[in-house]
């Protein structure tokens, strides 16, 4: 308890200190309305006496006239504060929102491959959303409460000390209760929102290979897995509910306990002559107004279950730090040179991908690297961008250690074409550079023309500020490619890295691209991953990765000429047939 304490103290900290203005003027709002509640009853009181100690018309009508101005005043504040309450909740949770975003975006690789895009998406938006609900109406329902209770509790101490003193114990014998049952409930909510992270991480995954399953048979089985998942969301939700409905019931209980302790209290200081009867009426209506702060403690408990689990699963998810430390240094301009000195590295500690790997590519060279599927080519590419560092040895880029330079710096710097294309759903100028507004319209489609998309870009109904679906509907596969290719261009990267980045187009498409890659390629460092022959011919090095090891490397021309070596007999058999 002492950490979710805590942990909420400094989300206020971080999340409303930056929001003090609508914080002050809820604070105002709030104090008002606290205020005027507390006010109502004792103009009732007042007309209770007066009246019957026969006052005149005039005097009570005063008070008639006021209380509907205070029960109005009230009302229209607590309307304001329950405005601004949800106003500065949701303020404050959509920036926590962007820096969970970011805290994710800028965790390593092994984060991404032990959680599921459905359990993330979870996490921000469903867990944040949760606080959001909850802290929208935290102020006016529980800490104005509170405060109502406490001004409640003053005023009738003022009264009579015994009466005093037995709404005290009213009081805290409640708070005692419902605390105990907030506290039984916080772990099944925890429980409960992990349950529902892994229906939406379930259906996220299932969703995105429909395809697949359709073709295959298997939607029965993944009905059945679904089945299963909701199940045990249901059995915990469930458990949540009768837990927070015993809390509303448990309030309901001590409300007719403190009916009947108002009244046995107001009776007897009445009959010793030491309170009025409007006093003994003031005393009822402050425990009706105990009890609705206490039943809106009661109503608010599940919202709270639910907000301090989310809370602490925020909290494990801001606790996870990248395994990949930022450096200081910069890269040079140009073309950049790249090394690597007896690397080695694994996903999983005792499953190695690549062994004691060692090449250096000099400014402007081109690399040829030649491998089955799965010797370790496209993991070697993922240590150039830094998505992962070696286990062991080094790797230098730009005469640098690539541990030392910035993230920001070699991730500019390195141009990547992949089999995949990655569209997303916003304009064509803005998947050209991604989301960059600096690059100027013309160049963009000058790089468009070069690539051979000139036609494309002509049939596009509103140019670049045509819409893309995530899907990309209006690009074919190999037109998607082309695409990439332009992204490339646009950055204008020292080193770029062709992963199989053909291997989508047919042979006029391809034949289209060739001049463009030359260009692209010329005054600049590339690493060229293929499995067809042609690709690899503009290389100048070539490397053959087998199970991880580079079996062999050398000068394209010369291992060309080599009848013994293993880059010469793959050119006599065929490329395309052997490296599958």
């Amino acid at each position: 308890m002492s950490l979710s304490l805590r942990r909420y103290r400094e989300f206020l900290v971080t999340y409303f200190v930056p929001l003090w203005p609508r914080v002050a003027l809820l604070a105002a709002l709030l104090g008002s309305s606290i205020g005027l509640g507390l006010l109502a009853p004792q103009l009732i009181r007042q007309f209770i006496d007066t009246a019957q100690a026969g006052a005149a018309v005039a005097t009570l009508t005063i008070t008639v006239l006021l209380f509907p101005a205070v029960g109005s005043g009230h009302h229209i504040a607590a309307t304001a504060a329950s405005y601004m309450s949800a106003d500065i909740g949701w303020r404050a949770t959509n920036q926590l929102r962007s820096d969970l975003a970011l805290h994710c975006l800028q965790l390593d690789m092994r984060f991404h491959n032990d959680h599921t895009p459905g359990e993330l998406i979870e996490r921000i938006d469903g867990d944040v959303g949760q606080l959001a609900n909850f802290f929208s109406q935290f102020v006016v329902d529980l800490l104005g409460s509170a405060l109502f209770l406490l001004g409640v509790l003053a005023l009738v101490w003022r009264e009579d000390w015994r009466a005093g003193l037995a709404f005290t114990l009213f009081a805290a014998l409640s708070l005692v209760v419902l605390r105990q049952l907030f506290t039984l409930g916080v772990g099944p909510q925890q429980r409960t929102r992990q349950a529902q992270a892994d229906v939406v991480s379930f259906l996220e995954e299932r969703l995105s290979g429909t395809e697949d399953i359709r073709s295959s048979g298997a939607t029965p089985y993944v009905l059945r897995g679904l089945s299963q998942t909701l199940r045990v969301a249901m059995q915990r939700g469930r458990l949540s509910q009768i837990i927070a409905r015993l809390g509303q019931r448990t309030s309901w209980m001590l409300f007719a306990f403190g009916n009947a302790m108002a009244l046995g209290v107001g009776a007897y200081l009445f009959s010793a002559d030491v309170i009025t009867l409007g006093t003994v009426y003031l005393f009822v209506h402050y425990l009706n107004n105990v009890w609705e702060p206490l039943n809106n403690t009661a109503g608010q408990l599940e919202d709270l279950q639910q907000a301090t689990a989310s809370l602490r699963r925020i909290d494990e998810l801001l606790k996870l730090k990248s395994s990949t430390r930022d450096g200081l240094a910069s890269l040079p301009p140009g073309p950049l040179p790249v090394a690597f000195q007896g690397v080695s590295f694994g996903y999983r500690a005792a499953a190695p991908v690549l062994h004691d790997i060692s090449f250096q590519l000099a400014p402007g060279a081109v690399l040829g690297l030649l491998g089955r599927t799965g010797s370790g080519k496209t993991t070697l590419t993922r240590l150039l961008f830094r998505l992962f560092d070696p286990t062991a040895g080094t790797i230098r880029l730009g005469d640098t250690d690539l541990r030392d330079t910035r993230l920001v710096e070699v991730r500019q710097r390195i141009g990547l074409v992949t089999q995949e294309v990655q569209l997303f759903h916003a304009t064509v100028r803005d998947n050209l550079t991604f989301f960059d507004p600096s690059i100027p319209d013309d160049r963009i489609v000058a790089v468009l023309d070069e690539v051979g998309l000139m036609r494309w870009y002509r049939s596009l109904p509103a140019g670049l500020a045509t819409d893309l679906a995530s899907g990309g509907s209006r690009l074919s596969a190999g037109e998607a490619q082309l695409l990439a290719f332009a992204r490339v261009f646009l950055r204008d990267p020292g080193l770029v890295i062709l992963d199989e980045a053909s291997s989508r187009l047919d042979p006029a498409t391809e034949r289209l691209l060739e001049r463009a890659v030359d260009r692209l390629l010329q005054g600049r460092t590339a690493i060229v991953i293929a499995h067809r022959l042609a690709t690899v011919e503009r290389a100048d090095e070539i490397a053959l990765l087998e199970a991880g090891h580079i079996v062999e490397q050398g000068a394209r021309i010369a291992l060309a000429r080599d009848p013994t070596s293993r880059f010469s007999q793959l050119r006599r058999i065929g490329l395309a047939e052997v490296l599958v």
